[in-house]
């Protein structure tokens, strides 16, 4: 066997409600899944099957830990997600078994530099510094498939207390089952992979001491305060 020329990198993990770690091999965002959101884009969600994006295994931020404001960035933006544990790999997978797949569910922060994201909009590129940077994924707990209900629950965020974000899954343009087909069509998916399935309306900036608290009623919540 070949040494290794570095030593080989920790494997980032979220804990669960039910003891131990899920570790994580890949992130995946949906964009624009819930129609006020589109609309709030500038986008008509009618007209837009699902598209995706990603963020790097190690961007997860766990535990309540700080999240750092990051640098090239005037415009920093929360958007609280569902967010859908793999926990059975599979390609192609039809509807009917989608959800077989999944380990657990929990709930996360997909924070935004949104006015690079704007700026790689408008000269057709890549959004992968506006999404992709570190510590650009805090989650919460994630908690068994067998205890939750994916296709309705109350998601919402508060800063500071206030309450800047409301939705219902139930509200989602493409369910979790749908998301997962249509995602395994283009990437097989293995365990350890999370699905990050779209944010509701009211997106919106925060700034150094912010404190920032995601909630998925019947799965918990993701706490971080922005430094």
């Amino acid at each position: 066997m070949t040494d290794l020329v570095i030593p080989a990198p920790s494997l980032p993990s979220v804990p669960t409600s039910a003891g131990g770690a899920f570790p994580v091999r890949r992130v995946f965002c949906v964009g624009r899944n819930y129609a006020a959101h589109a609309r709030e884009m500038g986008h008509d969600p009618d007209r837009e099957a699902p598209f995706f994006f990603g963020k790097p295994a190690d961007a997860i931020v766990v535990g309540g830990a700080d999240l750092p404001y990051p640098t090239h960035t005037e415009q920093f933006e929360h958007e609280v997600e569902q967010v859908v544990a793999i926990g059975v790999g599979g390609s192609d997978i039809a509807v009917a078994d989608a959800l077989d797949h999944v380990w657990g569910y929990g709930v996360g922060l997909d924070m935004t530099r949104r006015d690079l994201q704007a700026e790689a909009k408008s000269l057709g590129r890549p959004w992968d510094m506006a999404k992709g940077f570190d510590a650009s994924a805090p989650i919460g707990t994630l908690v068994p498939a067998a205890e939750v209900d994916p296709t309705r629950g109350a998601i919402e965020l508060r800063v500071n207390g206030e309450l800047r974000q409301s939705g219902d899954l139930a509200d989602l343009i493409w369910s979790v089952a749908e998301t997962i087909v249509v995602l395994s069509t283009f990437v097989r998916l293995e365990p350890g992979d999370l699905l990050f399935t779209g944010t509701p309306d009211g997106v919106g900036p925060v700034v150094r001491g912010d404190v920032l608290e995601g909630r998925l009623a019947g799965v918990g919540t993701v706490t971080t305060t922005v430094v």
